[in-house]
């Protein structure tokens, strides 16, 4: 097969990768990947300083501890403030820290000064509303600049912080929110998407209602300049409630490597969502490392991935700052007014790295757009595809319509390590259909169902990683012994993260992702959770239960729902409309399946436990795992052949 792109030897050269290559004397991108798992302490040190970060190290770079994934400890008696390297003065950083535009044209700027003042004056609010070190600081919030500001204040203080997307409705934040009890909300007034406006403040007045632990809701005025928030238990205006702190000093308080820096969720098969809990150095670690090396992101660089609040791409995207690059932010529909949208913000916003979903890049191939004609990209050079496998297809889209000398960078991680396992290298080849390799600093396998290491030539199996990585997980919020999040990645193959994606090596030593080998469903980039479907679906009178998986369709992933309803009855289009209308309205609209059919029986296990897994298999047309575990595995005949899953 022939590469797609080759980098020059000089554009090589000029890459933050090849220098730092050199720098520790590695004479080539297997080597150097090598030596990153093979001495993990030497790597990540090294990363430390090329990378710039500050803070204390401690006297020990790497504990391996009992020798496994979940056993190794990196910088263990350091100190670190994320809101300190985020805010830092950086050479080369331009005027602008963030840009923020919205669906319906207004641009907002601030610099790197007016970031910093405002960041100092919302810190100084949230001591005052009481917030203290190890609290959580909550946002239900659209992707403005105003949520960045919260974290980083948040971050500042000590304080944990955790994001929910405006578009999820008050169950589905309150399902989250109400695990890790924070103690002030900021919230939006609402949002705009597809030329609609959305009104958020009834909701807020529910969920704060619904949260006990609040001392404070701070309302952001994105629909008005002034936000009506008479309804809203403690509830004040952004504006009025740090304007009397303008002027404070910025102040970021150093905590210990594993203090918890943020809370993202993973909705499961049973259950409420996983609280996954990141420690502070982890992300910082492995973000920087994944941009400068893998992206080759640079001061004054200006960089966009599109991403709401409830995504780890936007903890991802604010990481940019760190490296004094500008972070430019659209809120609303990428295809609005029109698919060639985040193509005219990267021309006149004169991106470095524009960072998308497969599913985002197939949606402009499919609708005849072709910036390569009609945009100036001229200063990109990296653009960034992940959510869910990026098809041949979409690679020569890339570079036939595009841009033809853009590093493409296929990256594959997840929200539970909020990074990256697999990803681009821009001093190699890009071929279509594979990401380029695995990530520096993970050890990166594909294992057989025995736990065997597979090659090349073996076929799929579960991707795992054998050794620890900075940003393991602290563990899941109020999982006190840890068994819940033990069993999550570890029962399968003891001391080896499993994570749950089906994967191939390649014989050039790239990785193809062919998607979920659980239940959880990786619909359009975002996983989602069985169980927050289930919850709502069997609410709906003369459904007994449900069964929900992903089907792979279109090179991506789509949901399907099939449902048992009641003796004599008959699923209609008005019942398949409630489904619908429900889970948009109390979930959110990623909730909402594609296909919705019914079943008079659903697979269970002896243990009288769903079989999503099964139900899965035989959609997708694989072999189903383990029938031996069923006990009424003449049931999935029916989910065989359906005709309402062949459009």
């Amino acid at each position: 097969m022939q590469p797609l792109w080759t980098p020059s030897p000089e554009r090589v050269a000029a890459t933050r990768m090849d220098q730092f290559r050199r720098s520790v004397g590695q004479a080539d991108a297997a080597g150097l990947h090598e030596w990153s798992v093979r001495q993990p302490g030497e790597f990540w040190q090294e990363l430390w300083s090329a990378g710039g970060i500050i803070g204390e190290q401690g006297d020990v770079a790497f504990d391996p501890g009992d020798g496994t994934v979940l056993g190794g400890r990196f910088f263990p008696h350091g100190s670190v403030s994320y809101a300190e390297n985020a805010l830092a003065v950086r050479a080369g950083a331009g005027e602008e820290a963030i840009v923020a535009i919205g669906e319906h044209g207004e641009r907002r700027s601030y610099t790197w000064a007016q970031l910093r003042a405002e960041v100092a004056a919302l810190a100084r609010a949230l001591v005052i509303d009481g917030v203290k070190p190890g609290d959580r600081v909550a946002a239900y919030m659209p992707h403005v600049v105003e949520t960045i500001i919260a974290f980083l204040a948040a971050n500042a203080i000590g304080a944990a912080f955790t994001s929910t997307s405006s578009d999820f409705g008050v169950a589905g934040v309150v399902d989250r929110f109400g695990q890790t009890t924070p103690t002030v909300l900021v919230a939006a007034d609402g949002y705009r998407y597809g030329g609609k406006t959305f009104d958020c403040l009834p909701r807020i007045a529910e969920i704060a209602a619904q949260l006990p632990s609040l001392k404070r809701t701070i309302v952001v005025g994105v629909l008005s300049d002034q936000p009506d928030v008479t309804a809203i238990a403690n509830g004040v205006g952004w504006v009025e409630h740090i304007a009397p702190h303008r002027g404070a000093a910025l102040t970021c308080l150093r905590m210990p490597s594993d203090q918890p820096i943020y809370i993202l969720y993973s909705s499961g098969t049973t259950g409420k969502p996983k609280c996954i809990t990141h420690r502070a150095l982890g992300v910082l670690l492995m973000h920087v490392k994944e941009q400068q090396l893998h992206c080759d992101v640079r001061a004054g660089d200006r960089v966009l991935y599109f991403t709401t609040c409830g995504w780890m791409m936007w903890n991802w995207l604010v990481s940019v700052l760190v490296s004094g690059a500008t972070a430019v932010l659209y809120d609303g529909n990428p295809a609005h007014p029109d698919a060639s949208r985040l193509f005219d913000i990267a021309d006149s916003e004169r991106l470095t790295l524009l960072g998308v979903s497969a599913k985002y890049i197939d949606s402009v191939h499919k609708a005849g757009v072709r910036p390569v004609a009609t945009h100036d990209l001229t200063a990109l050079r990296t653009v960034c595809s992940t959510g869910s496998p990026l098809s041949e297809e979409g690679f020569r889209w890339v570079y036939e319509a595009m841009k033809p000398d853009v590093h493409l960078a296929s990256i594959s991680g997840g929200t539970d390590i909020c990074g990256c396992f697999v990803g681009g290298d821009p001093t190699l080849p890009v071929y279509a259909g594979e990401i380029q390799g695995p990530s520096l600093g993970m050890a990166v396998g594909v294992f057989s169902p025995e736990g065997q290491p597979l090659t090349a030539a073996d076929g799929k199996g579960e991707l795992v990683c054998t050794v620890p990585f900075p940003s393991v997980p602290v563990g899941f919020w109020g999982d006190t012994d840890g068994s819940k999040f033990h069993s999550a990645y570890f029962d399968r193959f003891p001391g080896v993260w499993a994570h749950g994606d089906f994967a191939s090596w390649t014989e050039r030593g790239g990785m193809v992702i062919h998607g979920r080998s659980d239940a959880t469903l990786n619909a359009g980039g975002v996983r989602i959770g069985t169980a927050e479907i289930y919850a709502e679906v069997e609410h709906i009178p003369g459904i007994i239960e449900a069964v929900a998986v992903g089907q792979e369709w279109d090179d991506d992933t789509r949901i399907v729902l099939f449902v048992k309803l009641q003796e004599g009855l008959v699923l209609t289009s008005a019942m398949e409309a409630e489904i619908r209308s429900r889970l948009r309205a109390n979930a959110s609209p990623r909730h909402v399946p594609a296909r919705i059919a019914q079943v008079t029986d659903v697979p269970r296990t002896r243990s009288n436990k769903i079989s999503e897994l099964a139900v899965a298999d035989v959609v997708n047309g694989r072999v189903v795992r383990n029938t031996e575990a069923l006990a009424n595995p003449e049931s999935l005949a029916q989910y065989t052949a359906r005709p309402e899953l062949a459009v």
